[in-house]
């Protein structure tokens, strides 16, 4: 398979074809750092997920606090609160996350407190290592993991977050279409 992950997803991904490489034919990686991020990342996330005002009354409400209100927020980010709404879901008493926030809390500590590197090192199919220039992975770090990847390539995405293929869909695909081509078959 081609698999395509973001975030804790791109680390499953890349964590899957080091240990299976015979299951994965290429790899997207988006926006994930292989450092760990330490427990002050933990603390941030915790404190951010408190902060969330849950139950939301509507979705409306939903996508105007993840795309403008959130207080972490620099500017208004409408193309976020889109992400948001689809990872909420209506309640008898409102809408709430589909996830338990304190389970992601405890999924994220395997990469907030150990670094990936090694793993990363094992993928040996094509792999494309993207970023948003405004994400959380910067680019000197996206550039050593290409170098450290055995047949890695970099893209970036301008005017894009975390949430690159939802801040830029166009950009996105410019990146990724390309490198797709060249490593599946017609």
């Amino acid at each position: 398979v081609t698999l395509i992950g973001h975030a804790m997803g791109a680390l499953t991904a890349w964590q899957l074809a080091a240990r299976r490489p015979d299951l994965v034919r290429a790899l997207v990686i988006c926006d994930m750092r292989a450092s760990a991020l330490g427990a002050a990342s933990q603390r941030e996330w915790a404190d951010w997920f408190r902060s969330w005002p849950v139950p939301f009354a509507t979705l409306a409400d939903v996508l105007k606090w993840f795309g403008e209100d959130d207080p972490i927020l620099e500017r208004p980010n409408p193309p976020r609160g889109d992400f948001f709404a689809e990872v909420m879901a209506e309640r008898s008493d409102g809408w709430r996350p589909v996830f338990s926030c304190r389970q992601m809390l405890k999924v994220r500590e395997s990469w907030a407190h150990d670094a990936h590197w090694e793993e990363l090192a094992q993928v040996q199919c094509p792999t494309l290592v993207v970023r948003g220039l405004d994400g959380d992975l910067g680019r000197a770090e996206a550039q050593e993991m290409v170098r450290v990847l055995p047949r890695g390539q970099y893209a970036e995405v301008v005017d894009a977050g975390h949430l690159v293929h939802y801040d830029q869909p166009d950009g996105w695909r410019r990146a990724v279409e390309p490198f797709l081509a060249s490593v599946l078959p017609v």
